[in-house]
């Protein structure tokens, strides 16, 4: 393990952050207080405050000589005096390491805000460029790739009522299975089956009171996601559907999206039931073409289950369907990448989102999949995510929104692509934090946005489905209150 220790708690995120993206296999330790660990310390660093200076000192290895770095910081200027940390932490771990991250120092989730506030300020993308290489050390490829997505979000956001605006999550959480790398809320249905219609009535007057409360403003877009929402039966969808529709004033909607998710999950009945509601866009999520790769992940489906439940949505006349994939799950390398773009090139989805592979603390997977080594880790998925690039160009799509996640594999990121007119509209409004997202459902988390995303506050609902049913006055009781404070 890496141990941190500090002489003041002070950007202890960033400084974890950042050297986990150098070390991912390797847990790092972060503390001002002297701590014990169970696991021997192999590498130590010390970062030392003082009023006008840090000094970053590390040791990697018992016998090996410490290196330190000394630099000069603005003692009133906070944001300046992160960037300067994370600049010198970088050349430190880069030189250690002989590695370059593609995003640099960039450690948050969503890089296509500096862009886009830079284009809302005017800026030039050689401006942009300068500030982004300067500032945080990304490579020329994911400059170029922000800038392009925040030009894209740009245009699309134009139709958007930020101030009197929002959008609405709603979440469903059963799945199948459990997939092995899932750590989002949900549950196996088949524990849960005889409980789902109470868990639609708690829903049911979350949505109630959520339709009461923002009366009168603009509903922008819906996303019924989980979990797999096409796991419930089919009345139950047209339940759900219809009371969204009866509540809410639809006519500013400008996206309706069901995430069908599982292929198993799908049937002709429901497909019918979501298309006669006038939803069109779908998403069918496959992660990977590789049988060998569904078996492992606990996919409990085939390939040619994924073919047949894309192509019976195409017939029932769903003409906006988006596939996900991930790169870097366990035992596939490059040309298993390859081989799961050219199956999906053959369907023609209207858009494919490529996650990188993020190792999540409640997820099993957690250090199965970091056995690699960081450099190994690196290249591969460094090759995946080029050849998903290329493919998707290939199919006429080009990435409109992006996002990182903590402790994503190789410090890489996820990219949503899409044909000109079929971007998914929910994907860059929850990236960008432009209007609240108000998210209903076990495990839904609510984005309030003030002072035009200068301040967001989150409202959560919980996690367990029996506390959601049990507890759902007291979800509602949360909402009202911290809307109080925003309306």
């Amino acid at each position: 393990m890496i141990e941190v220790t500090l002489n003041q708690p002070e950007f202890e995120y960033d400084i974890h952050s950042l050297i986990k993206a150098f070390y991912p296999s390797e847990y790092v330790g972060v503390s001002a207080e002297k701590k014990e660990y169970d696991e021997p310390v192999t590498s130590r660093m010390h970062v030392e405050y003082t009023d006008d200076a840090i000094t970053l000192r590390w040791q990697q290895g018992e016998m090996a000589p410490a290196v330190e770095r000394t630099f000069a910081v603005d003692p009133l200027d906070r944001p300046e005096t992160k960037n300067r940390l994370k600049q010198n932490l970088y050349a430190l771990l880069s030189d250690a390491t002989g590695q370059y991250l593609p995003w640099g120092t960039l450690t948050g989730i969503r890089p296509t805000k500096i862009p886009m506030k830079l284009l809302e300020e005017g800026k030039s993308r050689d401006e942009i460029y300068t500030y982004m290489k300067q500032t945080y050390f990304a490579s020329d490829e994911k400059i170029c790739l922000a800038t392009d997505i925040a030009e894209r979000e740009l245009s699309l956001l134009s139709k958007i009522d930020y101030d009197n605006g929002y959008s609405l999550y709603i979440g469903i959480p059963f799945c199948p299975t459990t997939c092995l790398y899932c750590s989002f809320t949900s549950y196996p249905i088949a524990s849960w089956a005889k409980r789902v219609d109470s868990y639609l009535d708690a829903l049911e007057r979350e949505i109630e009171f959520a339709a009461v409360k923002f009366a009168g403003r603009h509903l922008n877009s819906i996303y019924i996601g989980g979990g797999t929402p096409t796991t419930l039966e089919p009345y139950q969808l047209d339940r759900l559907i219809r009371k969204i529709k009866c509540s809410f004033d639809l006519s500013d909607c400008l996206e309706f999206t069901v995430e069908a998710g599982r292929p198993d999950s799908i049937t002709e009945e429901k497909l019918k039931v979501i298309k006669n509601h006038d939803i069109t866009r779908i998403s069918i999520n496959p992660q990977s073409m590789q049988q060998k790769t569904l078996d492992v992940i606990g996919r409990k489906h085939t390939v040619e289950e994924i073919k047949e439940a894309y192509a019976l949505a195409r017939k029932t006349g769903f003409d906006n369907i988006n596939m996900d994939i991930i790169a870097g799950l366990p035992g596939e390398d490059i040309s298993d990448m390859e081989d799961t773009l050219a199956q999906i090139a053959q369907m023609h989805p209207d858009s494919l989102t490529v996650h990188s592979l993020a190792i999540k603390r409640a997820a099993r997977m957690e250090r199965e999949d970091l056995n690699r080594d960081a450099k190994e880790t690196h290249e591969i998925l460094s090759g995946m995510i080029e050849r998903a690039a290329k493919a998707a160009k290939e199919m006429d799509l080009f990435p409109y929104y992006l996002y990182r996640q903590k402790n994503i594999a190789g410090n890489f990121e996820n990219v949503g692509y899409a044909k000109v007119d079929k971007a998914g509209i929910y994907n860059i409004l929850i990236m960008e934090e432009k209007q609240p997202i108000i998210a209903l459902g076990a495990g839904g988390s609510s984005k309030l946005v003030f002072d035009h995303g200068q301040r967001i506050e989150r409202v959560e609902n919980v996690k367990d489905v029996s506390n959601y049913i049990s507890r759902i006055d007291e979800m509602i009781e949360r909402k009202r209150t911290a809307i109080a404070t925003w309306l």
